[in-house]
């Protein structure tokens, strides 16, 4: 598949006719030098932000594809992972005419998207252990299904797919598949960036909305081929990401021992809230995780949510979700935080 991989096909036609917009910022790139900038229509005051932003974030690019191993030009950002899954709907996608597939329980974006996009949204059930149904999957798919979705590590299971069987996916089906890898951080399993050259339809979402704890400067993170990036490239509002947004991204991916000290503490609490859960008595199931969250299956959902709500602590009911009937699912938190927890499971 390797070798007669051609992004081309995917691509909806508007879309390769596109001449992307050129900003004043992309004609004239070397804005960090001292220069009289009179071509952009800013406000010439300074005040930190009255000028427009680099629309290609380079600086903080450069950072991020020496840390995970890749070129610059396989790196989109965007307005948080929900823009840049967008991007991808409205570059691939055919309203009314194309599909895509997603694997509930799974990150309910994904469904939204479609819907606002005008797709078709065709849902394969996971397994009754989380895993992936490759031949229902695959039988799922036909001349128009361009995007397959896989959260891994999964929202809200908790869990990483098995490999060999998204290796599967990745070899035969003829579309694009889209890895989330939003928990990665908190998996002991490689990242599939490093498979980034073996596989041409793969693209990987990352975020720093959990691991580097950024959530509010919304920083959502495409890697891919350079020839999709390229074509992501042509529809990107040219200003998504903010100035103020970069400047916050570029000091927090540098400070790699707060996130890493961080990320220990958060897997840690994990861990120690695992062997809790285990203790107590209305808990029926406790899931494996590879992220910053539990899933529990307890002996009635809605009544233990609401206890746990009297008492000023506020879990995610997933009950309404395939697979997960009388489950909460428990976000890491601070080791008070957690304690507090622990006190009311208990209480």
């Amino acid at each position: 598949m390797t070798t007669t991989f051609d992004i081309d096909k995917l691509v909806r036609e508007n879309v390769k006719k596109l001449k992307p917009y050129s900003s004043a910022r992309d004609e004239f790139k070397d804005f960090d030098k001292e220069m009289v900038f009179l071509d952009a229509n800013e406000n010439p005051f300074e005040n930190g932000v009255n000028r427009y932003p680099d629309p290609q974030q380079r600086s903080l690019k450069e950072v991020l594809a020496t840390q995970k191993g890749v070129s610059s030009s396989q790196i989109l950002l965007g307005n948080g992972s929900d823009e840049v899954l967008d991007l991808i709907f409205r570059t691939f996608c055919k309203p009314q005419k194309d599909n895509i597939i997603t694997l509930p329980p799974t990150y309910g974006m994904y469904k939204v998207l479609a819907g606002t996009n005008d797709i078709e949204n065709r849902e394969v059930l996971l397994t009754t252990d989380f895993q992936l149904d490759v031949d229902t999957i695959l039988s799922t798919v036909d001349v128009n299904t361009k995007l397959l979705f896989i959260c891994s590590p999964n929202n809200p299971t908790g869990n990483i797919f098995n490999a060999k069987k998204m290796e599967t996916l990745l070899q035969s089906f003829k579309g694009l598949v889209v890895v989330d890898e939003a928990y990665i951080d908190f998996s002991d399993n490689e990242s599939w960036l490093q498979r980034l050259s073996e596989f041409p339809n793969l693209i990987v979402t990352q975020t720093l909305s959990k691991a580097y704890g950024m959530a509010g400067i919304r920083l959502g993170i495409c890697y891919a081929s350079e020839a999709i990036i390229s074509i992501l490239n042509k529809i990107k509002p040219p200003y998504n990401v903010n100035q103020l947004t970069q400047e916050k991204a570029l000091t927090r991916v540098l400070d790699t021992d707060s996130v890493k000290n961080e990320i220990e503490r958060i897997l840690e609490g994990r861990s120690m809230l695992t062997k809790v859960l285990k203790d107590i008595s209305f808990v029926e199931k406790i899931y494996r995780s590879d992220a910053n969250f539990i899933l529990a299956k307890v002996d009635d959902a809605n009544k233990r949510y609401n206890e746990l709500l009297a008492q000023g602590i506020v879990v995610r009911n997933r009950s309404t979700q395939p697979l997960c009937e009388n489950t909460l699912r428990f976000t890491v938190g601070t080791p008070t935080e957690n304690k507090r927890l622990i006190k009311a499971l208990k209480g």
